[in-house]
Parts: structure tokens; C-alpha cells; sequence
């Protein structure tokens, strides 16, 4: 038997089917929705469809953005040339919310994983390629930050074999990251020695 009306229980199903939310959490996002004013929940709706036609990929790392270019990109006071290599956008925020880190960003979007058929091309390393060959902007290193799985090592060992013939310094982050651990869920302090401590692959 349904305990709510059909549109509450399309509410919830809906919220319920979005990642790291249940059907408790789900519940109480649906009734507080609901609950709110009209034109609240009005602008709640109009930013998520806004943010869906308008935020694209920036022109140049691939992260989230709603400029041709984003906002560490297009700062000229980052270091250009030392470029992170992360699997996706919320690994990037991890580290700008360190406030440690300097340089810029390459998002891949993913990593190599063949059991899930994810390969090379399905992710953004050919992209990463053609930026350490621009020599207009020359890169001097390829710090690699991928997570500390399967997927992660072997996506940063396959970039390595790639990069390193460019002749752009390749490093890879410290050990202090867990195994199996991804990068948005970790501390800001093991994450900064993760950096410090990066090795040359």
C-alpha cells in the first residue's frame, strides 16, 4: 500500500534516485519542499534547470563551468605549467580547498576501467596529451592525482607511459591517501602531504 498521494511519491522517488541520497533522506527533502514557499520553490527549480542547459566543460581542463573558461584557468596568477591530473571535478574542489596547491587542473572524467568498459578513449587523455604538446604553453610537470584504486593506478601508470616522452616531469601523489580511498572524501592536511610528499614516475 502507498503511504503518500502519487505527486509525493514521485517526489521521493525522484530524490531517492540521486546518488548519496536514501528513501529517509529523500522523504525529508520531498516534505520540506513541499513546505516551502511557492516561489522558492520555484527559483530551486529554475537554477537546477538553468544549471543543466548552461554549465558545460571548460574549454581548457574539463571541470564544471558556465564560462568558456573557469575560474583557475582563466587566473593568471596560477602556475600554467604544472598541471594536476584528477578523475573528476569534486577531486579538484578537494584540493582548491586546501589552498595549497598553485597550478592548474585536467579533469579526466573518469578512469580507466575495462571490466566496466572504460577505456582510454572514453575519458579525457588525449586532451591532456595535446595540452603537454602545446609548445605555446609549455607544461613542466604532470602531477598525478588519481584515486588510489585499480582504476587509479592503472589510469596514472597509462598517463605516465604517454606524458613522459613529451619530456614533462610526471609525478604521482603520496601513498598518504588511502587505498581505495577517493580523493572528496579525504582531509585537507593528508591530502596537502599527499601533494608535498608527491614521487617522480
Amino acid at each position: 500500500m502507498e503511504l503518500y498521494s502519487g505527486y509525493v511519491n514521485r517526489l521521493v522517488s525522484e530524490l531517492a534516485a540521486l546518488p548519496g541520497i536514501g528513501d529517509k533522506s529523500a522523504q525529508r527533502l520531498a516534505f520540506h519542499m513541499i513546505n516551502m514557499p511557492p516561489e522558492k520553490v520555484k527559483r530551486l527549480a529554475d537554477t537546477m534547470i538553468e544549471a543543466r542547459s548552461r554549465v558545460k566543460y571548460c574549454s581548457c581542463c574539463y571541470t564544471l563551468t558556465d564560462t568558456e573558461t573557469c575560474p583557475v584557468c582563466s587566473n593568471p596568477a596560477r602556475d600554467h605549467a604544472q598541471i594536476m591530473v584528477v578523475e573528476d571535478t569534486r577531486d579538484m574542489s578537494a584540493y582548491e580547498k586546501t589552498q595549497k596547491y598553485g597550478g592548474v587542473y585536467h579533469v579526466l572524467h573518469g578512469a580507466i576501467a575495462p571490466m566496466l568498459g572504460v577505456g582510454p578513449n572514453d575519458i579525457k587523455i588525449k586532451e591532456l596529451v595535446a595540452r603537454c604538446s602545446d609548445e605555446s604553453n609549455p607544461v613542466s610537470e604532470v602531477i598525478l592525482a588519481t584515486n588510489s584504486s585499480i582504476e587509479g593506478e592503472t589510469t596514472a601508470m597509462y598517463i605516465s607511459k604517454l606524458i613522459k616522452p613529451l619530456g614533462v616531469k610526471v609525478t604521482r601523489i603520496a601513498s598518504g591517501v588511502p587505498v581505495g580511498g577517493d580523493l572528496e572524501y579525504i582531509d585537507e592536511i593528508t591530502l596537502t602531504r599527499a601533494l608535498d610528499g608527491r614521487v617522480e614516475v
